[in-house]
């Protein structure tokens, strides 16, 4: 099995990887200059990624500690890397860190159709806990509002 390196964002210019993952992931994805307004609240905002052997970039993670909570906004994997393992350790490696940094629960939401996703929020315990309707655009979709209580650093 394979394994991946997973590291914190360490420099604006990797930013280009994240964007190319969001524009083969997503029908509307982030755009620079949301990444950059991030990027501007360290103390909020946090960026990992997942390298293969080489060192490429094959996915991310972005995501936003509050207090007690983690929310995962964008989890992205290469098409061509998906189904490897990368969306697992990503999630690890992000739950962990939130775990660290205080948090206890994390949310995040997901296209109610996007079945790979479900799944592996799944396997780490997470749950539907709400529903917003009409949430994604391009095309209109619902998201579930997924959550998972119990966060360890361990």
């Amino acid at each position: 099995m394979l394994t991946w390196r997973v590291d914190p964002l360490a420099t604006v210019e990797e930013l280009d990887a994240i964007l190319a993952i969001e524009e083969a992931s997503f029908t509307n994805p982030w755009t620079r200059a949301m990444y950059l307004a991030e990027l501007e609240h360290p103390d909020t905002s946090f960026f990992y990624l997942a390298r293969d052997a080489e060192g490429a970039v094959v996915g991310f993670c972005s995501c936003w500690h509050v207090l007690d909570e983690l929310h995962v906004n964008n989890l992205a994997v290469l098409p061509d890397r998906r189904r490897a393992g990368v969306g697992s350790a990503l999630l690890a490696h992000t739950l962990r860190e939130g775990a660290r940094l205080g948090a206890v629960r994390a949310l995040l939401e997901v296209r109610a159709s996007n079945g790979e996703a479900r799944a592996l929020y799944e396997r780490f315990g997470f749950s539907v806990s709400a529903i917003r309707r009409g949430y994604y655009s391009h095309p209109v979709e619902d998201a579930l509002v997924l959550s998972r209580e119990g966060l360890s650093p361990s």
